[in-house]
């Protein structure tokens, strides 16, 4: 009879072996530049994080960029601002095009800057010299003019809202020339020179009408410019019935405050609002900021909670229906408590990567009541869930866990020893695991799911990062798929993969589908 010890422990020799070192210092595998940069632009929000500050990531991407073709950087950008709704890395991507003054900024810029807070951002971060020059220059400068003059009255005035820069910063850097007369009057109007107040657009004028006394008419314009305003119920009322959703989403509070909603003809009316399907898909909601908004209003009526919980359920639309198997791992571990967008002073999320972890948990029990979920730091953490209850309920309950410290291939361990049949694992994961750390050869998560894999040769394994690094615990090979990101694009790849439907390559390949 052959040595069996000696066969597994050769069989372990052929698996990759682990060259680099994560956050702890301990064995991982580093992504491609390609798909560490990926990484950074789907998760990376430029705030300090458990981690890395702010400044290590800027530096991070800068170095991998270096590394980077400006196709699949224009294609990166698109693609994270799209697919990602992120904010500050795509804007970070089109700048590094404009210092490299590439072909390719034209058409990403005009992908990527779909409103006024994405064009401040970019001009916010080429004049910073972060990327390497501090103007402009005149492709970039051509490109925000473009985007000024062709802007509708709305586009600019949302535009309106912000600082550093705001929108008068960015129209006295490059002096759009304007065609229109309306146009004019608001360049006049924003700047605090004269402008003609008739050839305003009409919901500005009815601002400026407003502000002076002379209408009562409660003008249609965001939200912000009038909550400096003596308002009263009535007007907070209308107001709130006018908002755009995102703007009721996250003024629930404030709207209570000031009585809004005493009249439970107008909560049924903004209930069936915020609950529609239709209106959270086209408002592009992330589902944590739906859990972010549910757990932080407070004594809320129970209509207006429930459709938080009808918007969470909607906003889950790429949750996939996977078939076989599935087990899912949400990482409980201490470093999970931190805040998924990072650290902000005066602006903090309050949701956690653990947070993410549980919701992204929660949606696949929900939609795949077969799903096994095995919450993990140092072990497995025992936890019974209900896959009947609502995606909140669950999340609430994998989030309460939390602390020790991280080990990703415990849960692996766990299924190897009970010789579980497995079809599909999914963790999720800010993926710094050293409890398990080895010397040599391949990480114990490679090794766990060799074994796995012995037994279930069609099993694939899904890692998702919530965080920016630039390493793994399981090697990016045909069975194993890394992404990351909070945005439900995960639940796309991961049922694409599940099915067999993305080649070798995975992510990487995905991003250079984008069209430009």
């Amino acid at each position: 009879m052959a040595n069996a010890g000696l066969f597994k422990s050769l069989s372990g020799k052929l698996l990759a072996k682990a060259g680099a070192r994560n956050h702890e210092g301990a064995a991982a595998y580093a992504l491609t530049p390609q798909a560490a940069l990926a990484q950074y632009a789907m998760t990376g929000c430029l705030n300090h994080t458990f981690y890395s500050t702010a400044d290590m990531q800027l530096a991070k991407v800068l170095d991998m960029a270096q590394d980077v073709d400006d196709e699949f950087l224009a294609k990166l950008a698109v693609y994270s601002r799209r697919q990602g709704f992120m904010k500050d890395m795509p804007a970070l991507l089109l700048a590094l095009l404009a210092q490299r003054q590439s072909a390719l900024l034209a058409p990403a810029f005009a992908a990527v800057v779909d409103n006024g807070r994405m064009l401040r951002n970019f001009v916010q971060i080429v004049r910073s010299g972060a990327t390497g020059r501090k103007s402009l220059g005149t492709r970039p400068k051509k490109l925000v003019q473009q985007w000024l003059n062709t802007a509708t009255p709305q586009q600019l005035l949302n535009a309106a809202i912000g600082n550093d820069p705001s929108l008068a910063d960015v129209v006295k850097m490059v002096h759009p020339q304007p065609a229109e007369p309306w146009r004019a009057a608001f360049f006049g109007w924003l700047l605090g020179k004269p402008f003609e107040l008739d050839a305003l657009p009409e919901n500005i004028r009815a601002f400026e009408f407003y502000k002076r006394g002379v209408s009562q008419e409660l003008p249609d314009v965001p939200f912000l410019m009038l909550t400096s305003l003596p308002l009263q119920t009535e007007e907070w009322t209308r107001l709130a019935q006018g908002m755009s959703w995102q703007s009721l989403r996250m003024n629930l509070n404030t709207l209570s405050r000031h009585g809004v909603f005493a009249d439970p003809a107008v909560v049924a009316r903004l209930a069936a609002r915020l609950g529609d399907a239709a209106t959270v898909h086209k408002a592009k909601a992330f589902p944590y900021q739906l859990m972010t908004s549910w757990t932080a209003a407070k004594d809320l009526p129970r209509p207006l909670a429930d459709a938080l919980q009808d918007a969470l359920e909607a906003s889950l639309r790429n949750v996939p229906e996977l078939t076989g198997r599935v087990v899912v791992c949400p990482d409980v571990s201490g470093s999970m408590q931190s805040p998924a967008t990072g650290f902000r002073p005066g602006a903090t999320s309050s949701v956690r990567c653990i947070d993410v972890a549980a919701l992204v948990s929660a949606a696949l029990l929900r939609r795949n009541p077969q799903t096994r979920v095995m919450p993990f730091e140092v072990d497995v953490v025992a936890l019974g869930l209900n896959a009947r209850d609502t995606v909140m309920t669950n999340a609430q309950k994998l989030a309460g866990i939390g602390g020790g410290g991280t080990n990703c291939s415990a849960p692996l361990a766990r299924l190897n020893r009970e010789k579980a049949a497995v079809d599909l694992v999914v963790f999720v994961s800010d993926n710094e695991s050293w409890v398990d750390n080895r010397r040599h050869g391949a990480t114990q998560m490679m090794h766990e799911w060799a074994e796995i894999r012995k037994r279930n040769p069609q099993a694939r394994l899904v890692c998702i990062d919530v965080q920016p690094h630039e390493t793994t615990q399981a090697a990016d090979v045909e069975d194993i798929l890394n992404i990351g990101g909070f945005s439900d694009e995960v639940f796309r790849l991961l049922g694409l993969f599940a099915r067999n439907e993305m080649a070798a390559g995975h992510w990487e390949t995905v991003i250079r589908q984008v069209e430009l």
